[in-house]
């Protein structure tokens, strides 16, 4: 029985292998992402840069843009590019799950992730390749490193590029908590949630997705804090 087993799920990881060579291979994936990140980052980001910039040098000292390594496809670590929302000397300590009224946060840097505004420089990402604009978000090393303890299976969110959105995030489970029990929970949730969006992936599905998260934006329900 025990030879079944694994073989059944040999037979499923193969599977959803498969289905994250389609994503990787489809062109209309790359011309998404490549489309959507040069009108955002020449009508959004050419504006949007030098005023939160601006904000965030009033607000505290410090850089402007927040360079943090992330896991990315194939378990590839990369630099991903968010405005800094924390005070430095909070901000470069160990990681740990951000809360609501988190003193580490500044003033701009709670409007900034309230807003998703934060994100926005991911877009820069996609565009070197590092990321999609779908896909299952990309953890912290650290985060990536804990997880990993309780959820063997999170490796297989790296057959297929991380985004700056996913499944995971418009079915509610963005972020983390600061209950370690609850957190298990919530993450192993964001595991299932990425594996069923590569074995189910379409372009369809992408922009559904996408469509999601802006509609979530607007009425602010995307559990940013």
């Amino acid at each position: 029985m025990g030879s079944n087993i694994t073989d059944s799920q040999f037979a499923r990881n193969e599977k959803l292998k498969e289905s994250a060579i389609r994503v990787l291979n489809n062109p209309l994936k790359r011309i998404l992402d490549i489309t959507i990140s040069i009108l955002i980052i020449f009508f959004v980001l050419i504006w949007l840069f030098p005023l939160v910039a601006i904000l965030i040098k009033l607000t505290s000292s410090g850089p402007v843009l927040y360079f943090q390594q992330r896991v990315g496809l194939n378990s590839r670590v990369f630099n991903c590019f968010k405005f800094r929302t924390m005070y430095v000397s909070d901000s470069i300590k160990d990681f740990m799950p951000t809360n609501i009224e988190d003193p580490r946060i500044t003033k701009i840097g709670s409007v900034l992730r309230k807003l998703n505004i934060d994100e926005f420089p991911q877009f820069i990402n996609v565009l070197l390749g590092d990321m999609s604009i779908v896909g299952p978000r990309p953890h912290a090393v650290k985060f990536q490193e804990e997880y990993a303890k309780f959820v063997p299976s999170i490796y297989k969110r790296q057959y297929v590029k991380p985004g700056i959105t996913g499944l995971a995030q418009v079915n509610g489970y963005r972020g983390d908590h600061i209950d370690v029990e609850i957190n298990k929970v919530r993450m192993m949730r964001r595991v299932a949630n990425d594996i069923i969006y590569i074995r189910n992936w379409s372009i369809l599905l992408d922009i559904n997705i996408i469509v999601k998260t802006g509609l979530q934006m607007l009425v602010r329900k995307t559990n940013g804090y």
